[in-house]
């Protein structure tokens, strides 16, 4: 359990509990309150500095996300991650390598173009790299 997730407690079932134990329902627009409770914990300290108590506002999709976290500390997301980290980190140290790391043009649409082409380039070179031939159609071979 990482340091974070003791201080903001848990969300379940469209509760949501604080590290003392306090249990209240989540509202729909995605808030908990735990107000008055907070007043006499003992453990406001790491848990608020708002007056009036914790507030938790949720993401709307909360669940998805808490459900992405757990499936990232598994064996499973590391395996594929590590496979397909470098070549990530890779392209996009090809994408800013030189002078490419400012902006060539005032204005947001000729810089639009300019990345547009700049990435469209860095794709080509990487498919040549992988040996793209054109036999009547493109294929890497």
């Amino acid at each position: 359990m990482s340091p974070r997730s003791s201080v903001l407690g848990s969300t379940v079932g469209g509760r949501a509990t604080c590290p003392a134990g306090v249990t209240v329902t989540i509202t729909a627009a995605h808030n908990a309150r735990f107000g008055s409770a907070c007043i006499v914990c003992l453990l406001r300290r790491r848990c608020t500095t708002a007056k009036d108590g914790r507030v938790l506002h949720l993401h709307p999709h909360h669940t998805l996300l808490a459900a992405a976290r757990q499936f990232a500390r598994s064996e499973d997301f590391d395996t594929v991650y590590r496979q397909h980290r470098p070549m990530a980190e890779r392209t996009i140290a090809w994408l800013v390598r030189g002078a490419n790391r400012e902006l060539r043009y005032r204005g947001v649409a000729r810089n639009t173009l300019w990345w547009s082409h700049r990435c469209a380039a860095i794709n080509l070179q990487r498919l040549l790299s992988l040996s793209l031939t054109w036999n009547q159609r493109w294929a890497i071979a």
